[in-house]
């Protein structure tokens, strides 16, 4: 297994580049690009089926609980090298390879963890449940009731915006199980079956025409009481560390497949002699956005060194609040300019391929949502302000 190198970074390097060529089909973006979205899926399945071969797929998660206890400049080895190759993305893996873990690893009890992460290690797909209609940045004002009954609690509510809920075996849910005090107060944090009776998902139509999203319709949702993470009404608590899970080494590969893929993109340029370079403007424009490339990457390395330094979480949270939103406007920026670079030809669907290219106008609209997940860059703004610069609410 490549793992067994991990204590050489230049032979462990070395090895996944090599394996990575050896692994991947030569024409599989072209195969990708031309399958549907359920096949995207089924190859995002394959691949994480074969980094696990390699011990790959989950490489930061403790040895107990299927992974290899990779320390974090190993674990950004296994990124960078996963991005330099454009190599497929895990998206339909994201909250089982971060969010899982980092709520149940700090959060779950003993039988929570040998219960739910063994699979998951080996590729259980996950979905999350937390925003809902008229709670998304507000997510503490959450609606979705949890009744107690007996060893049961029964769930009824909607929740929106659930990523790859279409394929997912299990879902983390946030519930209000008490309206008594404040709103952050009365939640609890639910681990869901998604075959359980009364769970309607229905996909959400998105404008480039892809469903990677679904709404969940609960009712008379039946969850056992051993499913709660944490103690009842203390689900906001958990969900913080749920949602720490996001920054990190997730902000650290997107960030390194942006390079590449921006240097990749230079490159062709040039080879093709394009018109956009002869542009003052346009080429002046491409370089500032790569160089704030360069800055968001080393902004990130940092916020990395110092989780492993221990840091204490009020600086972290600051600065990973200030990398979501540097970045996120980033990737809006670079949307825009490609768009105006490649004019009609952009505007063309390129399939499911994961970032291979940038693509234009569908990289231009996706970026919108990176600004709204995870947390809105409003609220990014306001978290920095007021805890960070200790400004008084408005």
């Amino acid at each position: 297994m490549i793992i067994e190198q991990k204590n050489d970074a230049s032979v462990f390097r070395s090895a996944i580049r090599d394996w990575i060529k050896e692994a991947l089909p030569n024409d599989w973006d072209a195969l990708a690009e031309r399958g549907t979205e359920d096949d995207h899926v089924e190859f995002q399945r394959w691949w994480f089926g074969e980094r696990a071969k390699q011990g790959l797929a989950v490489p930061h998660w403790p040895v107990e609980f299927g992974g290899v206890g990779l320390g974090l400049a190993e674990q950004m080895i296994v990124a960078d090298e996963m991005a330099r190759a454009q190599a497929p993305m895990l998206d339909v893996h994201t909250v089982t390879l971060n969010h899982l873990p980092g709520t149940l690893i700090p959060c779950g009890n003993k039988e929570q963890q040998q219960k739910y992460l063994p699979p998951a290690s080996r590729g259980t797909v996950w979905c999350q449940g937390f925003s809902e209609p008229g709670a998304g940045s507000d997510l503490a004002s959450l609606r979705c009731r949890a009744v107690r009954d007996g060893d049961h609690y029964v769930i009824n509510g909607q929740k929106i915006w659930s990523s790859m809920s279409r394929y997912a075996e299990h879902c983390i849910l946030l519930v209000r199980t008490s309206t008594e005090g404040t709103k952050h107060a009365g939640i609890s944090f639910l681990i869901m079956d998604m075959d359980t009776p009364g769970l309607e998902v229905r996909p959400i139509k998105q404008i480039d025409g892809q469903a990677e999203f679904s709404e969940l319709f609960l009712t008379d949702v039946r969850i056992p009481v051993a499913n709660r993470v944490g103690e009842e009404n203390d689900g906001w608590r958990v969900a913080q560390a749920t949602l720490s899970s996001e920054r990190g080494l997730l902000a650290f590969e997107a960030g390194e497949r942006s390079r590449h893929t921006m240097e990749a993109f230079y490159r062709s340029a040039l080879d093709a002699k394009a018109s956009w370079l002869e542009d003052d403007e346009l080429r002046r424009e491409f370089l500032t956005l790569l160089t704030d490339m360069q800055a968001s990457r080393r902004f990130i390395r940092k916020l990395l060194k110092d989780h492993e330094e221990g840091a204490p979480p009020a600086v972290t949270a600051i600065a990973s609040s200030q990398i979501k939103l540097f970045q996120t406007t980033l990737f809006q920026r670079i949307g825009d300019l490609i768009v105006r670079i490649e004019g009609v030809e952009g505007h063309f669907r390129r399939g499911f391929t994961p970032r291979r290219r940038l693509t234009g106008m569908t990289d231009f609209i996706n970026s919108f949502g990176w600004t709204i997940s995870g947390g809105t860059n409003e609220i990014m703004r306001n978290l920095i302000a007021e805890r960070g610069l200790g400004m008084p609410r408005g």
